[in-house]
């Protein structure tokens, strides 16, 4: 019989096998190999079977068993083969993911390598994902991030993108955490906000997928009654699969993933590598959003401890102002009686006393340094009075044109008009009325101890961003910043102002209440002293003034 396939031969010479190519010499000598790898897949080895069928030859019968069962194995081998590839790069491709999450505690971070491991083509590539997390109470699934294009037109520039830059999924990561986070979630911002699920719907097919903690390859989206039309009209897409993260028994969230562009098929393989992805991408979720959180609760335990030190302090504070406020109230006591004895001698004396008598000029100096040593003392016994606010609701308004009142005559003498602009429907104060008339006051004298050829002085209340304003503008020659801060500053001195504490007891007084005092030059002239006081809210609701 005339065989023509190289099988029935041990060695074959070179170029006999029309089937071994270069690389492949071993062949010619290697008989097993050669029959299994070259002769079985080959037209003349097919043709001498037949011959050998058509003679009766007894291998005619049993030898294409034996062939079909080589090709079946190797088919099945290759597939293995295939498969166990695949599960590799799978497994090598979650390790590498693994890792990043397992080292991130930024959660924007972490989201950015997962949606990046599920849309590219060197992950899971599928074209678009979205993610839905569970808020902090536990009670809704909200829609946090979208990743994927929107149209073939945009897919196809970011495929380009891909090919031309030849990125790891690492990389790809990265760049999107750094580049593109941002613009996806506004991209797909009218899609989120339509993804807000109650966890309490148990129905809902995102709700049973965490329930059961499964996913679900959700297909014929349109027409399945178990889908929301709502969460199908909001995705545009009829067949999507949707992976629930749980950490713990704890409801993270899920992943909703479909391939709108390509329209490929979901696959059972593509649903259980996803499945085995979500066990790491929701311990890290869950990781993220404790640290998230945790840093929340040190910042607010920082800063509780900052204003706890603050209040500390303040106490501290208060208390050696308290006692010196004591010991300053008591020695002011003592030395006023014999002070108001001194000068009220010195006064009666130069009542008495005849213009040319050489003792007047003596008994003056006496009457005048006493009254300046009162008004001192005045200010300390202001100044200790003010370490116990007595508080209450009064008309700002009426407090203003009393303190106007009451130093009308001094403003007369002076040849200085006092101009009152209040603004009506002003709502209460909740203030120490004594110590305002005080402040109100000690500036009015201020001012006309500034003005001895006569002035103007203009007092004004309004409101503005929930304060009670009171301004008094003062006409004249502007105060330098050297001056302002001399004057608030108990003790300051210039040349021009001379010594005293009114005005910075003043500004002391209102900082202390919760008020706000400031002196500043107008660009148009003259100065400015500016007192804030807070609108008493209560009092405006009920429409009730309870003083003034």
């Amino acid at each position: 019989m005339d065989l023509v396939c190289c099988w029935h031969k041990e060695v074959v010479e070179p170029g006999g096998c029309p089937n071994i190519g270069e690389g492949e010499e071993v062949l010619y000598t290697s008989y097993q190999r050669r029959v299994l790898e070259k002769c079985i897949d080959c037209p003349n080895f097919r043709n001498d079977i037949l011959k050998l069928q058509e003679t009766g030859h007894p291998l005619g019968a049993v030898v294409p068993f034996l062939v079909g069962e080589v090709q079946e194995q190797r088919g099945r081998l290759q597939s293995m083969g295939s498969f166990l590839d695949s599960r590799d790069r799978e497994i090598k491709f979650l390790h590498e993911i693994s890792l990043v999450l397992q080292t991130s505690v930024d959660l924007d971070e972490v989201l950015s390598v997962v949606m990046t491991a599920i849309t590219a083509g060197k992950g899971f590539g599928m074209n678009r994902a979205f993610l839905l997390l569970a808020d902090k109470e536990r009670k809704l699934l909200r829609g946090y991030l979208g990743v994927g294009p929107r149209d073939y037109g945009e897919a196809w520039g970011i495929w380009q993108e891909i090919q031309q830059g030849d990125f790891t999924l690492k990389e790809m990561a990265k760049d999107f955490y750094q580049t593109k986070l941002t613009s996806e979630k506004q991209k797909f911002h009218d899609i989120l906000e339509r993804m807000t699920i109650p966890l309490a719907d148990q129905n809902h097919v995102l709700v049973r997928s965490l329930r059961e903690k499964r996913p679900i390859l959700v297909e014929n989206a349109f027409h399945n009654p178990d889908c929301d039309h709502s969460l199908v009209q909001a995705l545009g897409v009829d067949t999507f699969l949707i992976t629930p993260l749980i950490s713990r028994n704890r409801r993270i969230g899920v992943i909703i993933s479909d391939n709108c562009i390509t329209h490929k098929q979901i696959t059972p393989q593509d649903v259980q590598s996803l499945e085995t992805f979500a066990f790491s991408v929701a311990f890290a979720i869950e990781r993220a959003s404790l640290y998230e959180r945790l840093q929340e609760e040190l910042l607010k335990v920082t800063a509780a401890n900052v204003k706890l030190k603050e209040q500390q302090e303040l106490i501290v504070k208060m208390e050696r102002m308290a006692l010196v406020g004591k010991i300053t109230s008591s020695i002011a006591h003592s030395i006023r009686n014999p002070l108001m004895i001194i000068g009220g001698f010195a006064r009666t004396l130069l009542r008495g006393a005849a213009q040319d008598d050489p003792k007047r000029e003596y008994l003056e100096s006496i009457g005048q340094e006493a009254r300046q040593l009162e008004e001192v003392l005045e200010d300390i016994l202001n100044y200790s009075d003010s370490l116990y606010p007595t508080l209450d609701t009064w008309d700002v308004n009426q407090l203003v044109s009393s303190v106007c009142r009451e130093l009308n005559g001094r403003l007369q003498e002076r040849r200085v008009a006092c101009r009152l602009r209040l603004e009506a429907s002003l709502p209460p104060a909740r203030i120490d009325y004594k110590q305002v008339a005080y402040c109100v006051r000690t500036i009015v004298n201020t001012a006309m101890e500034r003005m001895p050829e006569g002035g103007e002085i203009r007092a004004e209340t309004l409101r503005e961003n929930g304060w009670i304003v009171v301004e008094v503008w003062v006409s004249g020659v502007p105060l330098s910043p050297e001056s302002i801060e001399a004057m608030t500053t108990p003790f300051g001195s210039t040349e021009e102002l001379g010594s005293g504490l009114g005005v910075a007891i003043c500004k002391t007084i209102m900082e202390k209440h919760g008020n706000i005092f400031e002196v500043s030059t107008p660009a148009g002239g003259g100065t400015r002293y500016i007192i804030k006081l807070p609108v008493n809210r209560e009092e405006t609701q009920h429409g009730t003034i309870a003083g003034g």
